[in-house]
């Protein structure tokens, strides 16, 4: 019998108890799932980084640590945490994220915004250029950034891509480091941000990089707050370096309501709706983990804590 520790808030246990029995039952895998287990009897612990569960130290028996979120910068500083760290990477959210991404996307591209509500001087007519006309910039290539960037090929943009280190993905044009930071920037008409949150991409738009896209670009962010620093960024509007930001991920969430964004003419404040993790297909992931664990297989969507994702 496998013992799994569900380490979540209350309100978690009730969305996961039934998918994750389920997903275990048709797998064949016989385990205890519960929330309450003797640490030196636990197996795996599915977790969620905002749990009670900091100390990993008396979990001397466990082979994995189940990350119930895609985000992981809480955890990977946890000095107690000596086993194998898997970040979700749940086929619910990836769909959830291309459709918001290219939705928004598309809505920069063909100037949307301008025909949403009747324009007060009448008819004016601006054609969009094509979509082989127009680079978008996906900044993060890991399974998002990569299921982005693949939507937005198939409708005829030109996308490149920018990562920490070297990325291959067919179609796309794939920039990494330093070096093709400044070139990602130069060609960013519409920037998408899905990197992680770790020191090295902390502020990584701010005033400077910002001043590098061009003139009049659109920046959409759906990865992580800290990536945008929030004064370069407004500055940057008002000059009319930027166009207009979406943005639905913030420093601080929910994003408070003295916070100039909401007020601001060329904001789109979402509420970190680009994404959800769903339960019943998070559980096949989780539980393919634990199946490949018990099989002395490797694990998949395994996090480098030293780099922070």
């Amino acid at each position: 019998m496998i013992n799994i520790l569900f380490a979540a808030k209350p309100e978690r246990w009730t969305t996961y108890e039934a998918p994750l029995r389920s997903a275990l039952a048709a797998a064949g895998i016989e385990a205890h799932l519960s929330q309450d287990i003797a640490p030196d009897q636990v197996d795996y612990i599915v977790y969620a980084p905002n749990s009670d569960l900091q100390d990993f130290t008396p979990y001397t028996r466990a082979k994995a640590v189940l990350n119930l979120w895609a985000g992981v910068e809480q955890i990977t500083g946890n000095q107690t945490l000596k086993i194998p760290l898997a970040r979700m990477v749940d086929p619910g959210l990836t769909k959830g994220m291309v459709e918001w991404v290219t939705g928004h996307v598309m809505r920069y591209h063909l100037g949307m915004d301008a025909h949403i509500v009747n324009p007060s001087h009448g008819w004016t007519v601006k054609t969009p250029p094509l979509a082989q006309e127009r680079e978008v910039v996906i900044f993060g290539l890991g399974a998002l950034g990569t299921a982005c960037a693949q939507a937005l090929l198939g409708l005829g943009f030109r996308v490149t891509g920018w990562s920490r280190s070297s990325k291959d993905v067919a179609g796309v044009t794939c920039l990494n480091g330093e070096d093709g930071l400044a070139d990602a920037l130069r060609r960013a008409e519409i920037a998408v941000t899905l990197l992680p949150d770790t020191p090295a991409t902390t502020n990584l738009f701010n005033e400077e990089t910002l001043a590098q896209m061009p003139r009049g670009a659109f920046l959409i962010n759906p990865g992580r707050g800290p990536l945008i620093d929030d004064d370069a960024l407004i500055a940057a509007l008002d000059a009319g370096q930027i166009a207009h930001a979406t943005l639905d991920v913030f420093r601080v969430e929910p994003l408070p309501q003295e916070h100039p964004f909401w007020a601001h003419p060329l904001v789109t404040v979402t509420p970190h709706i680009a994404a959800e993790t769903r339960a019943s297909t998070a559980s096949e992931v989780i539980v393919e983990n634990i199946k490949r664990g018990e099989q002395g297989a490797d694990f998949i969507n395994l996090v480098d804590c030293t780099l922070g994702y």
